[in-house]
């Protein structure tokens, strides 16, 4: 029994630590200051996923945690539903803390990518993914952004291999 367990241990640490790393043709951003991506961060556009979908209106803030981490709240509307659904989550960084890089968790000691791979020079947007190209996200400071910023976003990610026809244009009114 005792080798069963360690047997399963075995899997799903490389099951969970195969959840960090990121694409072979993405860099987290360097030069990245934790202190100006602190805030609120509306989602602009996204992939489908199980834990945001049928949601609008919404958001990411991080704030400070005092170990270190971040505190990661998330936050979205289901208008089927008629209310609103936040997680709470932690991040720390993989690596150095000037790289946009961090592990995300949701879900006790189990964690995710997160990797920022363009940022704006005034933290104004940014272009998130994870290990995986299913994941991707396009955040803004505010809840609306140029249709330049759009196809900016867009053409940046068809060039990484993301499936541009299934992004989801998330409603922020």
């Amino acid at each position: 029994m005792r080798s069963l367990k360690k047997v399963l241990c075995g899997w799903l640490s490389l099951i969970f630590i195969g959840c960090l790393g990121y694409p072979d043709n993405i860099r987290p951003v360097k030069d990245f200051e934790l202190k100006s991506y602190l805030g609120k961060w509306y989602e602009i556009a996204r992939l489908d996923h199980s834990f945001e979908r049928g949601l609008d209106k919404v958001t990411a803030e991080y704030s400070m945690r005092d170990d270190g981490g971040v505190k990661v709240l998330n936050r979205g509307f289901s208008k089927e539903n008629n209310e609103w659904s936040e997680a709470e989550g932690k991040a720390y960084f993989v690596n150095e803390p000037d790289e946009g890089y961090l592990k995300v968790s949701f879900f006790g000691p189990f964690y995710g990518a997160y990797v920022i791979y363009e940022l704006d020079k005034d933290y104004q947007y940014a272009f998130v993914t994870s290990s995986k190209k299913s994941y991707l996200w396009f955040l803004s400071r505010t809840p609306a952004v140029s249709d330049e910023l759009k196809a900016q976003f867009t053409k940046k990610a068809k060039e990484l291999g993301f499936d541009t026809d299934a992004l989801i244009w998330v409603d922020q009114e």
